[in-house]
């Protein structure tokens, strides 16, 4: 909210007029709330010809897990069929999907990774 100050009295240059009226001052100051973005989970999808060793990979270079949270996750998506690597907002989420498929590719691995909203 603004904040209003008065004077009376004395001269302009101390904030009052010369003729002993009151000087009343609005200050606004502008309030901005930053929305957080919304946040979306990278799926890796389970399939029977990718190596677990590849996965494990990709989540080590990809979604910079540790070892062993990286064979936890491959584990889970293998018994599971599908497995949470990471949650970012949308932009990142995408670039990772994308990262994810193109190495699979190069390697002539089937492996999908898919984003879902949180």
């Amino acid at each position: 909210m603004g904040k209003i100050t008065a004077r009376s009295g004395g001269d302009f240059e101390n904030g009052n007029d010369r003729s002993g009226g009151t000087v009343t001052e609005r200050r606004t100051k502008e309030q901005t709330k930053t929305k957080k973005p919304s946040l979306y989970k990278c799926i890796l999808l389970n399939d029977d010809y990718t190596p677990m060793e590849f996965v494990v990979e990709i989540l080590k270079q990809i979604f910079h897990k540790q070892q062993a949270e990286a064979t936890r996750i491959m584990l889970h998506v293998h018994q599971n069929g599908m497995g949470v690597a990471g949650v970012y907002p949308y932009e990142i989420a995408e670039t990772k999907i994308r990262t994810v498929e193109e190495l699979a590719k190069e390697a002539q691995f089937p492996l999908k990774c898919v984003m879902e909203k949180e």
